[in-house]
């Protein structure tokens, strides 16, 4: 089975190549948002399987997004990215309810299914 997946990141280009990267690599991206209260509404619609999720985003940072979508599609894998590294982020990766945290520049499908396996 084809995992779905949802992209929310403010840039459009990092959308574009997330989504040519993880469908060349065997995920079917079904939605995209390019901030959180939008993407937390879309996957509450869609229930895809994965979301990829910004931390930085215009409206509200990927943290508060996270446990919104826990709320919403508690059965969704969700990955948090961002440009910064993990560190950057200290203990709040691990105090959401996100599965992990990939960083942009590592970004492909054999990371996120890692986290989402």
């Amino acid at each position: 089975m084809t995992p779905t997946l949802v992209i929310i990141d403010d840039h459009d280009g990092f959308r574009a190549c997330a989504r040519a990267l993880l469908e060349a690599e065997g995920y079917d991206v079904v939605g995209e948002a390019a901030d959180g209260s939008s993407g937390a509404e879309l996957v509450g619609r869609l229930q895809p399987d994965v979301v990829l999720l910004d931390i930085v985003l215009p409206d509200v940072d990927g943290f508060a997004v996270s446990e919104r979508i826990a709320g919403c599609a508690p059965h969704c894998a969700v990955v948090l990215t961002s440009t910064r590294s993990r560190r950057s982020y200290g203990a709040r990766v691990a105090a959401v309810r996100a599965r992990g945290f990939v960083g942009k520049s590592e970004l492909s499908g054999a990371a996120l299914d890692m986290l989402t396996g």
